[in-house]
């Protein structure tokens, strides 16, 4: 029951300051709450993947129903858009064969040149004019205010805000805004990856009120106080070393966190690692967990099995979490990885599904997703949002997996990468 308060208590003060700069107009918000709302998020290449997978995933957990696409040209690889830092996202279907269908929400990821793309696509800027026209919402994040809402002459005589480097963008009737989010009668917008669930949420309370966004941000376990450093609990201190570049194993499956797993992405290769994305499912193509967002992984686990890693890190989300403890190979790794001193790792459903059951929490200290924390052994870390012990790290959550994702970069890089991470990622 302390429990349940707290958590209560955290998504009250998270939503007051992610909200802080404006009041909410709620002429949004239906009656009953709960009917399904039509949402595009359209992507194109360059397009940040923390903020699409965010705002859709976000979305998705408030019953409304998520369309990502592609504002891309038609190409040989049919629906697959070429996200940022080498992510490969397969969108549902393409903003041109939309035109003249109704959305309730038009939410605009950022990144660079994802955002110009977006710009330069005449169908998505007829679209969003025409939704603005009629009264609806839309919203943008990180480049996108700037690059292609104000470019458009969308937010004229309006409070926004944007990815801080922007600013200088925004035309002169638009009223610059430093705050993470900033919501103006019928426009959402915020500043980057680290503020992308309290974008996400922002929208979320204009579509259905604040009692719907506070029951999603409750299971995401958002942090208590936004733009705060990010701090890990560290049992029995290692320092991790690689030989050069660190080359990093991220396992993906049908079912995984697309939150948990692109953070992880996003976030280390910023940093400089090498990341390998491997399915251990029959095709490289991954459906997670929440939006049916689809992901391309980079090789099968069969191929990356022949390569030696200094990490190997596991995104949650049940299915995809029971999926690893089945796959034989996979255990095989972490159970290499692990008696060979090497630095191994899981977030949310994968402490509890993966490592606990096949004793890769043995004498370790972890947390894993609350709900399921029970079934770790030792709980004496489980309320800390990440865990280092050795050469073991865990986390808690979707709203936990940026902190996650910097811990790790922190433990390879230093502490100072880490910090300016964090500032880049506006998490800070």
């Amino acid at each position: 029951m302390a429990a349940a308060a707290a958590s209560s208590s955290l998504v009250r003060r998270a939503a007051a300051a992610a909200t802080r700069c404006l009041p909410f107009a709620r002429a949004f918000a239906s009656g009953g709450g709960d009917k399904a709302k039509r949402v595009l998020v359209p992507v194109a290449a360059g397009t940040e993947p923390i903020e699409a997978a965010a705002t859709a995933d976000v979305l998705n957990r408030a019953g409304a129903r998520v369309t990502v696409a592609t504002a891309d040209p038609p190409k040989d690889e049919g629906l697959i858009v070429e996200a940022a830092y080498g992510v490969k996202l397969v969108a549902d279907g393409r903003v041109t064969d939309l035109e003249g269908e109704a959305f309730d929400l038009i939410a605009l990821p950022g990144g660079m040149p994802g955002s110009t793309n977006l710009r330069d696509c005449k169908v998505l800027e007829k679209m969003v004019k025409k939704h603005a026209e009629n009264g609806g919402l839309y919203g943008a994040i990180c480049a996108a205010p700037a690059v292609t809402l104000a470019y458009w002459g969308m937010l004229k005589g309006l409070k926004a805000t944007c990815y801080p480097f922007f600013m200088e963008k925004f035309t002169a009737e638009v009223i610059p805004v430093n705050s993470r989010v900033v919501v103006d009668r019928n426009v959402v917008t915020s500043q980057g990856p680290g503020t992308a669930i309290e974008f996400g949420l922002a929208l979320v309370e204009q579509l259905y009120g604040r009692e719907k966004m506070e029951g999603v941000a409750g299971p995401l376990y958002v942090r208590p106080q936004h733009g705060a450093e990010y701090t890990m609990e560290e049992h029995n201190s290692l320092e991790w070393k690689c030989s050069g570049t660190p080359q990093v194993l991220v396992p993906v499956a049908n079912g995984s966190e697309e939150m948990e797993a692109l953070n992880l992405i996003d976030v280390l290769r910023r940093a400089g690692a090498n990341v390998i994305i491997a399915s251990v499912e029959d095709k490289l193509q991954i459906v997670t967990r929440r939006h049916k967002f689809n992901l391309i992984a980079d090789m099968m686990l069969d191929e990356a099995a022949k390569m030696q890693f200094d990490l190997i890190v596991m995104p949650g989300g049940l299915p995809g979490a029971q999926k690893f403890s089945s796959t034989k190979k996979l255990v095989d790794l972490l159970k290499k990885q692990a008696e060979s001193n090497k630095p191994y790792g899981a977030i949310c459903a994968s402490p509890a599904h993966v490592l606990e059951p096949h004793g890769l929490l043995k004498g370790k200290k972890a947390t894993a997703f609350p709900p399921m924390s029970h079934l770790l052994t030792d709980q004496s870390a489980c309320e800390h949002r990440v865990v280092v012990d050795g050469n073991l790290i865990t986390s808690r959550a979707p709203g936990t997996a940026t902190e996650f994702a910097l811990a790790i970069v922190e433990k390879l890089f230093g502490r100072d990468k880490a910090v300016s991470i964090a500032k880049e990622l506006i998490f800070m």
